[in-house]
């Protein structure tokens, strides 16, 4: 019989920086150039000039579609914003049982529900037009989840899906039950664009290593959210906002922003994982703040100046810039977002980047297995003598 495969183990640098470990067509960041794209186009380009419909047909299918295409693709994916029945019936549950917790507490456990009702199956057990099928349905189900709970734990109730308005402008039609400005959907409709998909981050990757297991679409994104959810992750827009309030007038911002880098704090909103110049996101959303206008912008840009000499001055060498949380922050305040939501809208648009590279990562049978180094006292150790009454 053949030996069994043997893997030495190979040293990695601490959460895996930099460590390639598969190949994707889905998209990249590079990050010393300050770009990244979703296939082969630019991301900022793409979202300064596409729609939300455009993009996310893309990133299932690889390229953008025409007229006829996209007309179709709108229609199905709009066809199934409406929630199972059994779902909707547990919404007002879940949102009781998360009011401390928020939306994406909630939402972890409606798409499982969702999955179940739906009758979503292993993917190792389907071929790839089921799994596209169950993707499409996930993706269009969220918004409509997280606006619900947010809703039913503030005492109201859900706002039904439209179909005839646009992803971007049937989310704010559903978090507030009104329809709302054209320049407001397009500033969301934007941001939205921009956060489809960013390289490997820690929920994509969690959604890939579900995924390589053969499990089904839903517990892949539920495991996605759960890893969005650490504010280290997705959970910073809204914190960058409390940062400018902190901060409050112009004549603070030296003192707050020393005294919290002296003290070892984080200065949310600035400096990234794998950027070493400003993110194409925080600029391209920059401009559109500065399209809104308002005091909250001007804040905004002066902090951000100061805060960028400060960095320079107290961190030299290092280089730190304002990543997308600060003005993902300001463009969603200025849309009427509430805090509370600035990460359920981020994961509203990751959820197709999730859907996309596991719907990659369903082609590869390999499943994702790495090794660690045990550090503990030394094995086997003599069973202590347990004594007798």
């Amino acid at each position: 019989m053949p030996s069994a495969e043997v893997n030495t183990p190979i040293d990695a640098p601490r959460g895996l920086a930099g460590v390639i470990v598969t190949e994707t067509r889905v998209g990249d960041v590079r990050g010393i150039e300050g770009f990244y794209h979703y296939r082969q186009y630019s991301a900022v380009e793409l979202a300064t000039a596409r729609t939300f419909e455009e993009v996310w047909y893309l990133m299932f299918h690889g390229e953008l579609p025409d007229a006829a295409q996209l007309a179709a693709f709108s229609a199905e994916a709009a066809a199934l914003r409406p929630l199972p029945p059994a779902v909707g019936d547990a919404l007002p549950a879940l949102a009781r049982a998360g009011v401390l917790s928020g939306p994406l507490a909630g939402l972890r456990t409606a798409l499982s529900l969702l999955g179940a009702t739906a009758g979503f199956r292993p993917l190792y057990d389907i071929d790839a037009d089921r799994r596209r099928a169950d993707a499409l349905a996930a993706c269009a189900a969220v918004p409509t989840l997280v606006t619900a709970l947010h809703r039913l734990g503030r005492g109201l109730q859900p706002v039904e899906p439209r179909s005839d308005l646009s992803y971007a402008a049937n989310y704010l039609y559903m978090l507030t039950g009104d329809e709302p400005e054209p320049d407001r959907v397009r500033a969301i409709e934007a941001y939205l664009i921009s956060t489809i998909d960013h390289g490997f981050n820690a929920s994509t990757f969690t959604g890939r290593v579900i995924a390589s297991t053969g499990a089904d679409l839903a517990a892949c994104l539920v495991g996605a959210v759960g890893a969005l959810s650490g504010p280290l992750h997705g959970g910073a827009p809204s914190r960058a906002l409390d940062m400018l309030d902190a901060i409050g007038t112009p004549d603070r911002i030296d003192s707050w922003i020393r005294d919290r880098v002296l003290s070892g704090g984080r200065i949310m909103g600035f400096g990234h994982s794998v950027y070493r110049t400003e993110d194409p996101r925080s600029r391209m959303l920059r401009g559109i703040a500065e399209q809104i206008g308002g005091p909250l912008v001007d804040f905004a840009v002066q902090v951000e100046a100061r805060v960028e000499e400060l960095l320079a001055e107290l961190k030299p060498g290092r280089e730190l810039h304002t990543n997308v949380e600060l003005y993902a922050g300001v463009v969603m305040e200025l849309c009427g977002l509430p805090r509370e939501m600035f990460t359920p809208t981020f994961c509203a648009a990751r959820v197709v980047g999730w859907s996309a590279n596991i719907l990659e990562q369903a082609e590869d049978s390999k499943i994702i297995r790495p090794a660690a180094r045990y550090v503990g006292p030394p094995p086997p150790q003599p069973l202590p003598v347990v004594a007798s009454c």
